[in-house]
């Protein structure tokens, strides 16, 4: 789900005045909402189912709120699509609640809504009455932070006792986030498509095969053979990364590997990712408890085409930083430059592993839109290295469980949509 806010611009003071920011960005949703045509599926019929998934309805009034909320939110990419696949994915972690028996209690639904607006700088009142001028019931709101709670719930009682974690894996985590103890990594990578479910599950066949590579030069022919990246064409090669600027899930997966070993299938948008470790060595360079990334995303119209690489690079000619793409987008609509600055766990998998191979000023044209008709000009502008205190062993523990379960969460939800009778009424 997407729980954070999309800024055309980020304030030198973190977390100022961001209820204001949250209003003005409310403002450009509705005129997107307007120009789009977004709602106009509920003026014609409120009840109309637009997909079924196993017994559970949804209706173009529940799409229609979603798409109002993630605009209101500036969610990136394509708000219809998201907004489905949002719907899709919680009728299906609500029947799953559902046969666990679990149900979210009043209490916790509204510390999880006070959470998420404390994101923001305000209470659930105000947050409701801002969101209600985009037409969007408290309701949508409350539905869209259950679901998630009821979620959570599930993948605890499920692998509840069943996550080991050693002590070694402990002390060798323990140790990297002292003072002192930075680590970079060699990697290689290999990205396989998987933009529908055959081919998910075809990739996660191909990736748990690939996981038993333990030798540099078969996962090098295996990049060359099968990956979509682009370091497919130096064999999956990419150089040295502080494993700080990695997301905190895929690091995990990471660090317990000798060399030559390749991780566990990671997800990504429209695919999956494996990893090799080609080398580890500490740094002198302070290992952080937390990095926050700035970074600016540039959409260009045209996917990988020829067009939009020349215009990408043309755009690199032009820019040394970030702020310089304010004058590239200028008379452009606001949606197509997006600036943020989020903590490394909560930026999408494959944004942060793009990011993780740039540094200050560079940008990368690996990705496209969630539709493959916009080119993504990703840029970094920054990093924020948050230095760390005392850290007992039960966070590092906690830390390494929940890694897991995020892990094993994704892999149970991809199960379950993969046994679910699905029908999408809007392609009929």
């Amino acid at each position: 789900m997407v729980n954070r806010m999309a800024n055309t611009r980020i304030n030198s003071a973190p977390g100022k005045h961001l209820g204001q920011r949250l209003l003005s960005g409310m403002l450009a949703g509705l005129l997107i909402l307007v120009m789009t045509g977004a709602g106009t599926a509920v003026a014609q019929d409120l009840f109309a189912p637009v997909k079924k998934i196993n017994e559970r309805v949804i209706t173009a009034y529940e799409l229609s709120q979603r798409m109002a909320f993630l605009t209101i939110l500036k969610a990136p990419g394509d708000i219809r699509k998201l907004a489905l696949e949002q719907l899709t994915d919680e009728a299906l972690q609500r029947q799953a609640a559902d046969i666990a028996d679990i149900e979210p209690s009043a209490e916790e639904v509204l510390a999880g809504m006070e959470e998420f607006t404390g994101r923001f700088n305000l209470d659930v009142e105000t947050f409701n009455k801002i969101i209600a001028q985009g037409g969007i019931a408290p309701e949508t709101f409350r539905d869209f932070v259950s679901g998630g709670i009821a979620w959570r719930a599930v993948v605890r009682a499920r692998w509840a006792g069943r996550i080991t974690i050693t002590e070694d894996e402990i002390d060798r985590q323990l140790a990297l986030t002292r003072p002192g103890a930075g680590v970079r990594v060699l990697l290689s990578e290999i990205i396989l498509p998987a933009q529908t479910p055959p081919q998910m599950q075809a990739a996660n066949a191909r990736a748990s095969e690939l996981g038993a590579i333990t030798t540099l030069p078969a996962f090098a022919s295996a990049a060359r053979r099968f990956s979509v990246a682009p370091s497919r064409g130096r064999s999956g090669r990419l150089d040295w990364m502080d494993i700080a600027n990695l997301p905190p899930a895929v690091a995990a997966k990471i660090l317990p590997l000798a060399p030559g070993h390749v991780t566990e299938p990671i997800p990504v948008k429209n695919g999956v990712a494996v990893f090799q470790l080609r080398a580890l060595e500490e740094t002198d360079v302070p290992a952080p408890t937390d990095v926050t990334v700035d970074y600016a995303t540039f959409l260009i119209p045209g996917g990988r085409s020829e067009k939009a690489l020349t215009q990408a690079a043309s755009i690199r000619a032009k820019v040394d930083t970030c702020d310089d793409l304010y004058a590239v987008a200028q008379d452009l609509p606001e949606e197509q430059l997006q600036r943020e600055a989020l903590p490394i766990g909560q930026i999408p998998t494959n944004y942060a592993l793009e990011l993780a191979k740039l540094d200050e000023g560079e940008s990368s044209t690996a990705l496209t839109s969630a539709s493959g008709q916009n080119l993504v000009f990703l840029m970094l502008c920054s990093r924020i290295r948050d230095l760390p205190e005392e850290i007992s062993r039960d966070d590092i523990r906690r830390q390494l469980t929940n890694g897991r379960l995020q892990n094993l969460a994704t892999a149970y939800l991809d199960e379950l949509k993969a046994a679910a009778h699905i029908e999408d009424y809007l392609t009929q």
